[in-house]
């Protein structure tokens, strides 16, 4: 085995590109590991667990790589495709329009000052975010706040100054946006229209806006807030500042607010203020006994005088040998799902998108009861640290807990994947949920690792004498470059149902963990 370790000075990249060139990295020949990050605190402790040792002096705004290869051939490999991978980050760069020419000045606010910018995007390490963030806001630039770890008081104290500047904070924490048809972040490519949308989630504002695109209805913005906006400690403060310039803009004709479960007062405080701006508010905000996203885009979508599709999707191709293997005594199911859940009595649903899997346990709750997870509904159920339990499960991969130090599930879904394969091998498990999120800054072509581990899951099920039944839910859009449909056809070949609803996907997973089809039928 060869160690390779080197740093680069005047190489700042954002965390979110140098998670993909990573893994293009890891994924070269003769590669067993790799990461390419910058020297933060958090990445040297990753970088130091994996066996390197890091020179002293280092600076958090230098490029730290390290590479273990089986040989020195492999590291050249290893190397080679970071050198390609960063000029590709550099090339799509200079091909970037619509926001003017980059200025080069060192300091974002000498940048702002230069440049014509009215929106800073901000992504470094939380402890640094709240100055830069601050220094935007100060020179009356809007903010798009990628970075987590920024305290619930500076998020405030940020808030408030947006608020007197009259610019708004997107975040921290602000996975997506789409300002003006330009993707931010994690986002969907989706037509410009009259809807603006205010998402204090990420996955849920994508889940919307992959709905709006299945029923034909375009995006004017998707203003990112935060996770915690609508809690009681933020207050809603950035979600009124993007409601007032949704009101104001004149492509906007109407407003989607989308969120996990708010504070009550906080969601009640904010319907009254929406009441007065004179442009029609709508709310796809989760929560016990409050509708699903996907009944939210559908009331929506009624009151403004527009049809409702049938949601897409995609039902399983057969396994030819699993028929041969029932001697054709159990035909296939109509539905199109291939056999009900066997011996297994747990729903178990790993997921990458927080919003989903929140959304996945209110929707089941009602049938299963308590849903054991490491984001739970009720603090009793939350998982321990390993994240297991005979019973049902639902765990968010994409929670800042199995976050650190690695890349977002979207675009590494290592661990995830080893759940699925031990799932398969689990007699406790009945069906298996997933989701799926395609976009921008996504994996460029999550589907085939992911069909292939659905389809490891399922043989080791069947070697165990039950069925795996298997649902995904597909968030995505036709315009997004990994290709909604392709994804999904990539995916029923691996025999999953696949659903572009998320709240459909979790009720098809519920009937076959029943033994019932979708209309509640015995099968």
């Amino acid at each position: 085995m060869t160690d390779h370790l080197e740093v680069r000075s005047g190489a700042y990249y954002d965390s979110v590109s140098l998670m993909q060139v990573s893994r293009q990295v890891a994924s070269a020949s003769g590669v067993e590991a790799a990461q390419v990050a910058m020297a933060t605190e958090l990445n040297l402790e990753v970088i130091g667990g994996m066996g390197f040792v890091v020179p002293d002096g280092v600076q958090p705004n230098e490029l730290v790589v390290a590479i273990r290869a089986t040989d020195d051939e492999g590291v050249a490999n290893g190397l080679s495709a970071l050198d390609s991978a960063l000029a590709a980050l550099k090339s799509a760069g200079s091909r970037s329009g619509g926001f003017g020419d980059a200025p080069a000045p060192r300091t974002l606010g000498r940048a702002i000052a230069a440049g014509e910018a009215n929106l800073a995007l901000v992504s470094v390490p939380g402890q640094y975010a709240t100055i830069e963030a601050f220094d935007a806001i100060n020179r009356g630039v809007s903010v798009m706040l990628f970075s987590d770890n920024v305290s619930v008081e500076d998020e405030v104290r940020l808030k408030d100054a947006a608020a007197a500047s009259d610019v708004l904070v997107m975040g921290p924490d602000c996975g997506t946006a789409v300002v003006a048809g330009v993707a931010l972040g994690f986002a969907n490519v989706v037509e410009r229209g009259p809807v603006g949308i205010v998402a204090a989630s990420g996955t849920g504002g994508q889940q919307v806006m992959a709905l709006l695109d299945a029923a034909g209805v375009g995006v004017s913005h998707c203003l990112g807030v935060g996770g915690r906006d609508l809690s009681a400690a933020v207050g809603g403060r950035s979600t009124r500042q993007a409601l007032a310039a949704l009101a104001a803009d004149s492509a906007t004709e109407s407003i989607l607010v989308v969120s996990k479960p708010p504070a009550l007062e906080v969601l009640a405080d904010l319907e009254g203020y929406a009441a007065g701006l004179g442009k029609p508010v709508h709310w796809a905000t989760l929560g016990a006994g409050r509708p699903d996203l996907t009944a939210a885009v559908e009331a929506f979508l009624s009151a403004t005088g527009l049809a409702v599709p049938t949601w897409p999707s995609w039902q399983p191709i057969p396994n030819p040998a699993s028929l041969k293997d029932r001697g054709d005594q159990e035909p296939h199911d109509p539905s199109g799902s291939v056999g009900s859940a066997g011996e297994g009595r747990y729903l178990r649903g790993l997921f990458c998108g927080g919003t989903l899997a929140d959304e996945a346990m209110l929707v089941a709750s009602g049938e299963l009861g308590g849903i054991r997870s490491n984001i739970p509904l009720a603090p009793e159920l939350a998982l321990d640290g390993d994240l297991r339990a005979d019973d049902h499960v639902v765990i968010d991969f994409g929670d800042d807990g199995l976050t650190r130090g690695r890349a977002h599930p979207m675009i590494d879904p290592t661990l995830r994947l080893e759940r699925i394969a031990a799932e398969g091998n689990d007699p406790h498990c009945g069906v298996l949920l997933l989701d799926l999120v395609l976009g921008h800054g996504a994996h460029p072509d999550p589907g085939p690792e992911l069909a292939d581990a659905i389809r490891g899951a399922r043989e080791a099920a069947r070697s165990g004498g039950r069925e795996l039944p298997v649902v995904v839910s597909l968030t995505g859009a036709q315009g997004d470059p990994q290709g909604v449909s392709a994804t999904a056809a990539t995916l029923t070949a691996a025999g999953a149902s696949v659903h572009l609803s998320n709240a459909e996907a979790t009720r098809a997973a519920l009937s076959l963990l029943s033994g019932t089809d979708h209309t509640g039928e015995s099968r």
